[in-house]
């Protein structure tokens, strides 16, 4: 799986650019401030429907045009495909093959992609909602049932914390059963899932630490609560769970326990990455697991997705920069970075420099 160009028209600071893209590493190189980690955010944007960074897709649109365009066509196993996005200040138009989708659930799975920037070291630093985050984005590309059961689970949950604030409480505690019944199906399914994912995410994740810092730490990956059985047994416990915190759920006014307040443990040499693990360790963590992710990729659709690196490389000392470009080696890889790093001497690689907002012939 590969993106061959991408076209940008009034996409954050570009005007209108076309990108060609080999299968192989792609290098885009400038100062600063130049749009290189735009364009990178604009692919990432095509496999998933949301950005990275941006918290609303109008922050998208460069400043003074009524609407941005992002195209591009994809190669894979079957065949070519084409995928563009028209962002608006009011909402936006999907296509796939011309045809527009209504869900964002139609988008996930025709590109795949793996995104790593500095700021992703908020998946060992920060709190729960980022590794959950994590999981959600790499499991909707994988799987639209997961995408769709999370969907739902969200919006019954919105629903059901509602009710938890109404004042009349025995009309609370008669409704409740009615939406835990509901909730629990799709609280299963996104545990279930959750749970097989780092299942197999954590060896990977392991293996590629110890070949960035040559077997010098041990980092393990687990889910905090640990999820056995199949999904009706899961179920059947979460529907347990919402029972006996039922009392205590009116008077918190939220729902206390189930998937959105699970969390995955990440250690190295046996510690809490996020309480003890250096600046250093920390960068490295994160980048093993998103190392893993691409693998993980690849044993569930077969294919390898693209892997977007994002000012990386001047965060890791020149060991474990070499290390890493070894490991793009068969990835189709979009590499930013301020100038032509001296680990890529001698690897082949289109270079593709930029200068606000356009490329540089």
């Amino acid at each position: 799986m590969r993106i061959k160009n991408l076209v940008l028209k009034n996409f954050r600071n570009y005007s209108s650019e076309q990108f060609e893209f080999c299968s192989g590493l792609n290098v885009l190189t400038g100062r600063n401030a130049q749009g290189k980690t735009n364009c990178a955010e604009a692919v990432f944007y095509l496999c998933t429907g949301t950005s990275p960074r941006a918290r609303r897709d109008r922050q998208l649109i460069k400043y003074g045009c009524p609407e941005a365009e992002i195209s591009s066509v994809c190669g894979g196993r079957y065949g070519d495909i084409c995928l563009s996005a028209r962002i608006r200040e009011n909402g936006r138009e999907l296509s796939v093959n011309g045809n527009r989708i209504v869900r964002n659930a139609d988008l996930l799975g025709n590109l795949y992609a793996v995104f790593f920037s500095p700021q992703e070291l908020r998946l060992i630093q920060d709190g729960p909602d980022e590794r959950r985050r994590f999981l959600n984005i790499s499991l909707s590309q994988l799987s639209r049932p997961y995408y769709t059961a999370l969907s739902r689970y969200n919006r019954i949950l919105e629903q059901r914390n509602n009710l938890l604030k109404d004042r009349d409480t025995s009309l609370v505690f008669e409704t409740l059963p009615v939406w835990d019944e509901q909730l629990c199906a799709y609280a299963a399914a996104v545990a279930y899932r959750r749970t097989d994912y780092i299942r197999r995410l954590a060896p990977l994740a392991a293996e590629a630490h110890a070949f960035l810092t040559d077997g010098r730490e041990e980092l393990a990956v687990a889910p905090q609560k640990k999820y056995a059985g199949s999904e009706q047994d899961i179920k059947d416990r979460l529907f347990e769970e919402l029972r006996e915190s039922c009392e205590r759920d009116v008077r918190l006014g939220f729902t206390s326990t189930g998937p959105h307040r699970d969390d995955v443990e990440i250690k190295i040499d046996g510690e809490d990455a996020k309480t003890y693990a250096s600046q250093g360790q920390t960068r490295t963590a994160a980048l093993a697991i998103k190392l893993a992710e691409v693998e993980i990729f690849c044993q569930f659709s077969g294919e390898y997705p693209v892997l977007i690196l994002d000012d990386v490389l001047s965060e890791l000392d020149l060991s474990r920069r070499k290390k890493l470009v070894a490991r793009t080696e068969g990835l189709q890889t979009i590499l930013t970075c301020t100038h032509a790093e001296r680990v890529l001497t001698g690897r082949e690689a289109k270079r593709i420099r930029i200068e606000g907002g356009a490329i540089k012939r």
